[in-house]
């Protein structure tokens, strides 16, 4: 490849360089996302969205496949509404937009611009919610969120997200912990299935609980510089939304009775992780499943191209589409192979298939795997169902790769001059005894800016004192740098 060639993708900074500069020209250069000129903003473009609609779907299908269903909440929502729930309006308060007038006219009520939206959900709720036969009530909602941030990040945390949320009532205490913990379960399914990112599934600590939530569950991803993104939430409200909002109902006992509530949810920053978990210094490297073309093809313009290779070419397009493959075919002329190379590298493309006037004659055609940049030439006989295999192949391989880094980055140390040298220097989970003491954690993470991602869900007895006190340890905790 010449250097004009790659001067598509020379203005991104090294990974090993400037982490931070590296992820955002990705994100612009790939054409993912663009600053917006609303401070904070971002406007998602199109080949970004793709990304996300197929991300969309694929959680939409499980959480469908789980019982759920689908409705709108308004995006505005009374401040009487959300004063409600006192823990719920503290822990939203720095960052709640307000709309104070409509029009020319002061409105007598501020309305919040939805941060969440428990407490519009938990309004009509009460009104939808008479008896126990109108239980479990099952919804999801994919809206937008507006969060005041004072520091914004393309994907990773921004005014104005994407996410869905899901808001359920319950019966009993029990059928709410088993709906927490299933749709955890779910998105620990959706992230590793779909996204080849694998995750840490476990228990918020109570200092990192959502506020007005009983439990706050997690799922944790290690990004390619060391740092922690959790990647999903989900919550057990308790019945404390449920006494605020009046959801109640005749029990069957002929009783008066709370319901028992979740929510649960993820964001556009799983866009952002993708990036980061996977990445390199060429751009993107996106898992098959949520590729928007899992297939890039670029005819060689040797000769009349046109009339010897693209005939083929569109055959065997046509060909990997009736199998459902996602595939772009770049006959532009106005750029070289080496600059179409180049740029489908940098967006991730998974695979490449060269096809030129040598490749007709023998019948054969080149590819070229994103991930490992290995070149395979593959007879035309029998292509479909040899890429259909690869990308399977290609899906796991990203999969295993993005686990060995994990394990690579994970400390399991009881001695706290190892702890601080390790959150110091290389990066990467450490495994500790806490002593659950929340004034412990707010030490540790004030002198190293780490924080307990999550704690196991079924925890092996700690395996020493507490890293920060030396009192006896309650459990191992997953401190580490996030995002």
């Amino acid at each position: 490849m010449s250097d004009q060639d790659t001067a598509f993708v020379k203005t991104i900074t090294p990974r090993s360089k400037d982490f931070s500069r590296w992820y955002t020209d990705v994100i612009r250069r790939a054409e993912l996302a663009d600053y917006s000129p609303v401070k904070g903003s971002m406007v998602i473009r199109p080949y970004g969205y793709a990304i996300w609609e197929l991300m969309q779907q694929a959680l939409d299908r499980r959480i469908k496949e789980t019982g759920h269903v689908n409705a709108y909440f308004p995006l505005f929502i009374p401040e009487s509404l959300l004063k409600k729930e006192a823990a719920h309006v503290e822990g939203f308060a720095p960052e709640v937009a307000w709309v104070t007038h409509g029009g020319d006219e002061q409105l007598e009520e501020r309305l919040v611009v939805r941060p969440t939206s428990e407490a519009i959900i938990g309004t009509m709720y009460s009104k939808w919610i008479q008896s126990w036969r109108d239980l479990p009530l099952l919804i999801n909602q994919w809206a937008n969120v507006v969060r005041w941030e004072k520091v914004t990040r393309l994907f990773l945390r921004t005014t104005e997200f994407l996410w869905q949320e899901g808001h359920t009532v319950h019966e009993t205490e029990e059928e709410a912990q088993e709906e927490t913990l299933k749709m955890l379960g779910v998105y620990q399914d959706f992230t590793e299935t779909e996204l080849a990112m694998p995750v840490l599934k476990g228990l918020k600590t109570e200092s990192e609980k959502f506020a007005g939530a009983l439990r706050t569950y997690s799922i944790e991803a290690l990004m390619g510089d060391g740092r922690a993104l959790q990647a999903g939430t989900s919550h057990n409200l308790g019945q404390n939304f449920a006494k605020v909002f009046d959801i109640s109902f005749q029990g069957r006992d002929k009783t008066m009775q709370y319901g028992w509530q979740t929510s649960w949810g993820v964001t556009t920053r799983l866009i952002g992780g993708l990036i980061m978990v996977h990445g390199d210094d060429s751009g993107l490297i996106l898992p098959p499943r949520v590729a928007p073309y899992q297939v890039v093809m670029v005819p060689i313009p040797r000769g009349d191209w046109r009339a010897t290779v693209l005939p083929h070419a569109e055959r065997i397009k046509g060909e990997l589409e009736a199998l459902g493959i996602r595939v772009m075919l770049d006959d532009r002329e106005e750029h070289s192979p080496g600059w179409k190379y180049a740029e489908w590298e940098l967006r991730g493309v998974p695979l490449r298939l060269e096809i030129g006037p040598r490749d007709v004659k023998s019948e054969q055609v080149m590819l070229v795997r994103r991930d490992t940049r290995d070149k395979l030439p593959v007879p035309m006989d029998g292509l479909g169902s040899y890429v259909d295999d690869l990308l399977r192949t290609i899906q796991n391989a990203l999969f295993e790769k993005a686990v060995a880094f994990r394990n690579e980055h994970t400390l399991r140390t009881t001695d706290r001059a190892e702890f601080n040298e390790r959150l110091e220097g290389r990066p990467g989970y450490v495994v500790s005894p806490w002593c659950g003491s929340a004034d412990c954690e707010a030490e540790i993470k004030t002198a190293t800016q780490a924080t307990i991602r999550n704690l196991p869900l079924d925890p092996a007895p700690a395996s020493g004192n507490c890293i920060q006190c030396g009192k006896p340890g309650e459990v191992d905790a997953y401190f580490a740098k996030s995002y």
